[in-house]
């Protein structure tokens, strides 16, 4: 993607002071979202970073990942698995707890989404101190899944999550 496109993208995305506790500058993603061309050339941008991999199936996150996950899936032409929160999903689960950058949740994935072996490509909205997808690699290797990609909208470089997620291939598209 041409750095012109990525700073139009993030010109896109508004900051929230003290959301969704006081010193947290949240970064609102419903702008870029709720303007057609900008969410079409976020998911063409992670498309583009990702398409040449080999993967099976993209796993994404709750609740934002789902929006980003979904799409990359079906242009890949594979399944999508999602990742919700406690209690959301109706089969047997594995769950793990994690940390966020501003407090602590439980994830959980169906117990049968992944088969030994597959190569599942993780995508989410943001990658901050890496306690989201951190927790999501663990429920994945649990199913013995081979992770072959991170892939995020947003990186918060000062929040240092990469360094938490060193050993796999990360891939971002616009960074503050």
């Amino acid at each position: 993607m041409i750095p012109a496109v990525k700073t139009d993208l993030a010109e896109k995305i508004r900051d929230i002071p003290d959301f969704p506790k006081a010193g947290i500058l949240f970064k609102d993603i419903t702008t870029l979202l709720k303007d057609g061309p900008s969410f079409k050339a976020a998911i063409d941008g992670l498309l583009a970073q990702v398409r040449a991999k080999k993967v099976d199936v993209v796993v994404g996150m709750e609740s934002r990942g789902l929006i980003f996950g979904a799409p990359i899936a079906y242009a890949l032409g594979v399944g999508f698995v999602p990742v919700r929160k406690l209690g959301k999903l109706p089969a047997e689960v594995v769950s793990v707890e994690y940390d966020l950058e501003y407090g602590s949740a439980t994830l959980e994935m169906h117990k049968d989404a992944i088969q030994p072996g597959q190569k599942v490509l993780i995508v989410d909205d943001l990658l901050a101190t890496g306690g989201t997808v951190a927790g999501t690699i663990e429920l994945v290797q649990r199913l013995q899944g081979e992770i072959v990609g991170l892939a995020f909208l947003i990186e918060l470089k000062f929040l240092k999550g990469r360094d938490r997620l060193r050993g796999h291939e990360i891939t971002t598209l616009i960074e503050f």
